[in-house]
């Protein structure tokens, strides 16, 4: 009885949830293979390693923009914060003498500023979160371009005394051999994230506000305070981006990171998290932005151009949404139970008891008992199936002959319509 209980639970959950978060994992690892197989040199220790470099930056950012998606909103900016966040602080170390730690400090500090600024505009003013983000985002640009003169923001490369920090994200060797050090600072900050949204107030306040934000008013959540804070947290992902950023690239040109975005909330998407709020993973996340960084790197191993992940990457977004839309579509739906339901059900718990049955007479060794029981069960369950398929068919014959009926009725209507409207027309000439 247990066994088959649990049996029926695990085949529940999978319908409703475990298929819908088993199908970012099951694209990464397809795609892995498909790259591996027909790519070059794509099953090698330094495609894994440009694999992870190339999802630090948009991994952090996606984090930062999955708290913002729950809560039902959006953020347009958390890619140009961050490559204006690195530019302040690169500025700061090249032209102002800012030691490097303070500049890196520097970097964090802008993109909680500008996170702070979109929860205020949208918590408190009540702004749309699209139109705020967006103005952030050419403000950010801005912003980056006027402290920077509109000149690049160049780090120390990894030789110098001040290029310790890159060994936060990447060690190379003295042999060539590159560890991607930057992939625990990834999982510890998707760690952290998983818990504050799973195990805190802060998370389950994020949930709430993103299911139905009046809803979660009226229960005595402080709507306007938790909903600001998704944003300081994306602003906070932000700036870690940006310093992740520099210490891959060096690198960082003004009005630069206008596109991330759009990567950073894909990720998030293809996920599962919903557009809608209410929904999402920061695991989920991550799986996202490593199949992007997957096509990223497959796609020239296959000699494809660089501009085809964008392509293929809308699309997989396009799915993901379709996705997410039919999973919203089926929560809503009102089930009324059909004859034909109702008689599978009386059956299925009739069946059920007489296993039970057939359990405690195996159990007390009464064999002949329980092979007649068990003979007695498979004839229940084919007429079961037998009697359910004929219920089907009689209820489709039925919603169909109801159809045709309403058609007649249209076309009927219309034709009286159009006798009336014809009649008056020729007594108006």
């Amino acid at each position: 009885m247990m066994v088959s209980g649990l049996d029926n639970t695990a085949v529940q959950w999978i319908k409703e949830k475990g298929l819908k978060w088993a199908l970012a994992p099951a694209a990464l690892v397809i795609l892995y293979i498909f790259f591996g197989i027909f790519g070059r040199n794509f099953f090698s220790y330094s495609t894994m390693v440009n694999i992870i470099d190339a999802a630090y930056y948009i991994g952090f950012i996606s984090i930062g923009v999955t708290f913002v998606i729950i809560t039902g909103g959006i953020d347009l900016s958390v890619g140009t914060v961050m490559m204006c966040a690195a530019i302040v602080g690169g500025t700061a170390y090249k032209s102002w003498g800012v030691p490097m730690w303070a500049s890196l400090l520097i970097i964090i500090a802008v993109g909680i500023a500008f996170g702070f600024f979109n929860g205020l505009m949208v918590s408190r003013l009540k702004l749309p979160p699209f139109i705020v983000t967006l103005g952030t985002m050419m403000i950010s640009m801005g912003i980056g371009s006027i402290v920077s003169n509109v000149q690049s923001a160049t780090f120390p490369t990894r030789a110098s005394a001040d290029g310790w920090f890159k060994n936060m994200f990447k060690i190379i060797g003295e042999e060539g051999l590159t560890i991607p050090t930057g992939a625990f600072i990834l999982i510890g900050i998707a760690v952290v994230s998983h818990v504050i949204l799973s195990n805190t107030k802060m998370g389950r306040y994020v949930y709430a506000i993103g299911s139905n934000k009046e809803a979660a008013r009226l229960s005595g959540v402080n709507v306007k305070k938790w909903e600001m804070m998704a944003y300081v947290v994306a602003g906070t992902c932000a700036g870690i981006g940006g310093i992740s950023y520099a210490a891959i690239y060096t690198t960082v040109l003004p009005a630069q990171g206008q596109g991330f975005e759009l990567f950073a909330i894909a990720g998030a998407v293809i996920g599962g998290t919903s557009l809608s709020g209410g929904v999402g993973t920061i695991f989920g996340t991550v799986i996202g932005v490593l199949i992007m960084s997957v096509l990223s790197i497959g796609l020239p191993a296959m000699d494809l151009q660089s501009h085809y992940q964008t392509f293929f990457t809308g699309v997989v977004v396009i799915g993901a949404v379709l996705l997410d839309m039919y999973r919203i579509r089926k929560a809503s739906e009102v089930k009324v139970p059909t004859p034909a339901d109702k008689y599978r059900e009386d059956m299925e718990r009739q069946i059920q008891r007489m296993r039970e049955d057939l359990a405690s007479r195996k159990a007390e060794g009464r064999t002949e008992d329980a092979r007649e029981l068990e003979a007695e069960i498979g004839a229940r369950q084919k007429e079961m199936k037998k009697r359910y398929a004929s219920m089907r068919a009689e209820q489709k014959r039925e919603l169909a002959r109801v159809h045709a009926e309403e058609r007649a009725s249209e076309r009927e209507f219309r034709e009286i319509l159009e006798k009336r409207t014809g009649g008056k027309a020729q007594s108006e000439e």
